[in-house]
């Protein structure tokens, strides 16, 4: 093909988004004639988005050369950029450094009129300072310097760099802990993505930073409507590869909170064989880490370890699902030890708040009350500093259980009753079931056999559909202790009485047979409905053969 025939292909793929074809268009022409550097730099991006990343470095340096060999300074300081960029998320950050000095002594040393200080490129170098920065943890400097890159942008109206200062300047605002002001910038940035103003790599990197920075503050329903937006612009982009990791790892997430369970696992597994055959696209390990939390909560304990063990190798940390597997197989000194190590290595604020609620709960189970009122306390503090309605019911729902384990069954009623409201407001359904069944047993606490009961059943139920075997297991031996219970308060004659009555026999008959009067039948009858607590003759009918007592 020749090179006006390949520029023209090459562009009609561009222009649909193949990138796949943008690559295999370019890169032939290139065998044949070496690409001039504006061509060079499609083919550079072309190789970034299919997940050739080391052949998308190769070809931003040649760009750069190429620029330099034509005397344009600023776009090879902008190849100096995107290069950076894949050095900074690959974790090259000497070599980074080093081409971004290189790209500073340009700029200082060449044409005053057409570089300098006070030209956008600089901007550009910022931009990438920020973000280096940023993974280096050092959220204030992040801030600082990002503030000057968007100042930059904003004089020579760059959408590129502006969409780019902005996602640095929100997530550092939520790493200083102005979370709110933080995600409401992110929002805006956001704006120019969906609009189509920036460029197919800060579009990508935009919607990943959004849907972490959701992630991290536990805002739901934001982080649910931008992950859809980002499945939507993957699928509109021909042969991606990046991006698609975050995209992945958080769709099964927020399958599972909404109960999908079946689909989640389905989609987990997808993930993960798809992350892992594209190590470029990362996140396999968040992927590994939520297979096992769906393995974990249907009771398949070993392929959850398998799972969680898996994500430990790839770099996520498998806590606190490994400490709840503990748990739930019974070896709770384990669970304690393990859950006190995560906690002491979640750092501080926020970042605690994805170990607590499960720090509450085994603390609980292993007595140690106050530690687990400590940990409650902290929680619902965050979740209010944060204000997210999902982290203020996970707060809740460990405030009401720890009132609960102090005998403060009445206390615990009304936190846990906003908790549930809330899960269900969320379409949470597994927490809004787990809640309820803290309500039930606060009520049965209380004296409230008829509420405990409902609440109770109306828990065992969501967790029977959704396969949930451990907390299932649970209620039912809760509603098997109640029945026990309660049938154990009936006297003998209430017991003969119900037998009769249970197959079907009417107050004259059981009346007959026991040799006594209607009356005496229809006062034991009333009796055994109130220590049931059940509110008629067919619902004691029904208790009778469902717990064996006839």
């Amino acid at each position: 093909m020749e090179p006006a025939a390949a520029q023209r292909s090459a562009g009609a793929a561009l222009a649909r988004h193949a990138w796949g074809d943008v690559y295999v268009v370019l890169s032939e022409a290139d065998r044949r004639h070496p690409l001039d550097p504006e061509d060079l730099e499609r083919l550079a991006l072309a190789a970034h988005l299919t997940g050739r990343d080391a052949e998308s470095d190769d070809l931003w340096t040649r760009a750069h050369h190429a620029w330099l060999t034509r005397g344009d300074v600023p776009r090879a300081v902008r190849c100096v950029f995107w290069l950076g960029l894949d050095l900074v998320l690959s974790g090259e950050w000497s070599r980074c450094a080093g081409w971004t000095a290189r790209a500073r002594r340009l700029l200082d040393t060449g044409e005053p009129d057409t570089v300098g200080p006070d030209t956008v490129e600089e901007g550009y170098l910022l931009a990438l300072e920020a973000l280096r920065s940023y993974f280096a943890g050092e959220a204030e400097n992040t801030l600082a310097v990002a503030e000057r890159a968007l100042a930059v942008a904003t004089r020579f109206e760059d959408p590129d760099l502006t969409n780019f200062a902005m996602v640095c300047i929100g997530e550092s605002l939520i790493r200083t802990g102005r979370a709110e002001e933080g995600i409401r910038l992110l929002d805006e940035a956001m704006v120019g993505v969906t609009a189509g103003e920036v460029s197919p790599i800060v579009s990508g990197l935009a919607y990943c930073a959004v849907i972490a920075a959701c992630h991290e503050v536990f805002d739901l329903r934001r982080a649910r409507e931008w992950t859809a937006e980002l499945s939507r612009w993957c699928a509109a982009q021909q042969e991606l590869v990046p991006y698609r990791g975050v995209c992945l790892a958080h769709r099964v997430e927020f399958m599972r909170l909404h109960g999908d369970w079946d689909d989640a696992l389905d989609e987990a597994d997808r993930a993960c064989r798809w992350l892992r055959s594209n190590p470029t696209a990362g996140s396999a390990d968040a992927a590994y880490y939520q297979l096992g939390e769906l393995h974990r909560l249907r009771g398949e304990t070993e392929r959850a370890r398998a799972a969680y063990r898996e994500a430990s190798r790839l770099g996520h940390g498998a806590q606190p699902g490994l400490a709840l597997s503990l748990l739930t197989a019974g070896d709770t000194g384990a669970a304690a030890r393990a859950i006190r190590t995560a906690l002491d290595a979640s750092g501080d604020g926020i970042a605690r708040c994805r170990i607590l609620p499960a720090y509450v709960e085994i603390m609980l189970a292993a007595g140690e009350l106050e530690e687990a009122r400590a940990a409650a306390e902290e929680l619902a503090a965050t979740a209010e500093a944060v204000d997210s309605p999902l982290l203020s019911a996970i707060g809740g729902q460990a405030r009401g259980a720890v009132l609960l384990a102090a005998g403060e069954a009445r206390g615990a009623q009304a936190v846990l009753g906003h908790a549930v409201a809330t899960f269900r407001d969320l379409d949470a359904p597994y927490e809004a079931a787990r809640t309820r069944l803290l309500i039930g047993l606060s009520c049965r606490e209380s004296g409230d056999d008829i509420t405990a009961r409902l609440e109770i059943e109306a828990a065992t139920a969501v967790f029977r559909e959704l396969g949930a075997v451990p907390d299932l297991l649970r209620a039912e031996e809760l509603v098997l202790k109640a029945a026990n219970g309660a049938a154990g308060r009936l006297t003998a004659r209430e017991r003969e009485v119900l037998r009769h009555v249970a197959v079907g026999k009417s107050n004259r008959a059981v009346a007959d047979d026991l040799f006594l009067s209607e009356k005496t039948v229809a006062r034991h009858l009333s009796n055994i409905f109130a220590k049931l607590g059940v509110p008629s003759r067919s619902a004691a009918t029904a208790y009778a053969h469902r717990h064996g007592l006839v």
